[in-house]
């Protein structure tokens, strides 16, 4: 298979992943509101081994917002700030060639851009989009013990998971 079809296929499997856990999540009471476990986030972790989950991440993110019935300034922002979030962990962390071994400092830094653009997005879509009733600190520390859990604790023991199968799963990327 050609890296091209390779990248294409690794985004659109992330994208349906992203959905799938979204949906789960939803259906549990996690996706949405001031507290937010989507366990989809943990998938923000990717980029540490592949670019072709940057338009995974973001696709998914919209496909799920859409269909949790998110109002389309959440749509927008919130599947930016998953946008910026798997940017930030490919450039800090993502570089690594398929077979290279990686520190535990970049291990623990790989989540850190997701939840940093999470909490700094999301409580002002909750603020001024959903108008909930509290501060803008309120929901930065909501949506980031949320994002912390997701991304955080989630996020890298799927990261420590996946570096086992790195070249089987991400060969070459």
């Amino acid at each position: 298979m050609n890296k091209k079809t390779l990248a294409l296929v690794h985004a659109a499997v992330i994208a349906a992943l992203y959905v799938v856990l979204t949906l789960l999540a939803n259906s549990l009471g996690l996706a949405n509101y001031a507290i937010q476990v989507r366990f989809s986030e943990a998938l923000t972790i990717l980029p540490f081994f592949t670019p072709a989950a940057i338009p995974g991440l973001f696709v998914g993110c919209i496909l799920s917002n859409i269909l949790t019935g998110c109002m389309p300034l959440d749509v927008l922002f919130g599947s930016i700030a998953t946008l910026l979030g798997a940017l930030g962990t490919y450039f800090l962390c993502g570089k690594a060639k398929a077979g290279a071994q990686t520190g535990l400092a970049k291990v623990l830094l790989a989540p850190l851009p997701p939840i940093i653009a999470n909490t700094l997005i999301v409580p002002f879509v909750l603020a001024y989009v959903y108008r909930f009733e509290g501060s803008i600190p309120y929901f930065m520390l909501t949506v980031g013990a949320g994002e912390v859990i997701s991304c955080g604790i989630l996020g890298i023991l799927l990261l420590k998971i996946l570096q086992k199968y790195r070249r089987q799963l991400f060969p070459e990327d």
